[in-house]
């Protein structure tokens, strides 16, 4: 018997080697906005929430969501397809759905936004539910996310390990009671997850999949 019954992953920084099409687009938003986005470490912004995101640099709400607005036309114009799948991730998802485990995504992107991703990378295949944030605030954290993804009754009960590359997933996870495994090929660093005392740091997605289907 595997480890776990469930697996929610993370998807920019775990799943998908987004930052390409993340940092174009977050320089696209801030020079819109009227700043100079080659004075801003937009690195930082790689897995937190968009809002969260800004609202470091503007501190009016209707600034936030201008900001915000500019983000997501870029992207779903250009920055959506400007990733790829970190390598290996296709064969760990084939592993964990041969050995019968159920897969949900719970990222800071929105479903709306983060459906049309996994089909385009073709891995929309291997996951029983697509967990996001909301296009609106009402669910808008990582921990927001990985609660709603707990509502659904697949999810629901069981084993279940949260995988993630940031202190968010890590957050997430600690706040809905689940244990949490660090990916090392991510956007985080190790100082950053080993502070959250993950049950697993991966070095590569061949590695996280040892672990998850290690005989319990």
């Amino acid at each position: 018997m595997p480890r776990y019954d469930a697996v929610l992953f993370d998807v920019d920084g775990t799943l998908i080697h987004s930052r390409p099409g993340i940092e174009k687009t977050f320089a696209y938003a801030f020079e819109m906005m009227g700043l100079d986005p080659a004075q801003i470490d937009v690195s930082r912004y790689l897995g937190p929430p968009l809002r969260w995101s800004f609202a470091q640099h503007f501190s009016d709400e209707a600034d936030v969501e201008r900001a915000v607005d500019f983000y997501r036309e870029r992207y779903a114009r250009l920055g959506m397809h400007e990733c790829s799948l970190f390598p290996g991730v296709r064969e760990m998802l084939e592993r964990l759905r041969a050995a019968g485990i159920r897969l949900a995504t719970a990222t800071s992107k929105p479903t709306e936004v983060v459906t049309p991703i996994l089909e385009e990378q073709d891995i929309l295949k291997y996951f029983d539910l697509v967990g996001g944030a909301s296009m609106d605030k009402s669910v808008d954290t990582k921990t927001a996310v990985v609660r709603q993804d707990l509502t659904d009754p697949r999810f629901a009960a069981g084993r279940i390990l949260m995988v993630g590359d940031r202190k968010d997933d890590m957050q997430g996870a600690a706040d809905c009671g689940l244990p949490a495994a660090g990916v090392l090929y991510g956007y985080g660093s190790r100082e950053e997850l080993e502070a959250w005392h993950p049950v697993c740091l991966a070095q590569d997605p061949a590695a996280l999949a040892d672990f998850i289907l290690q005989p319990v």
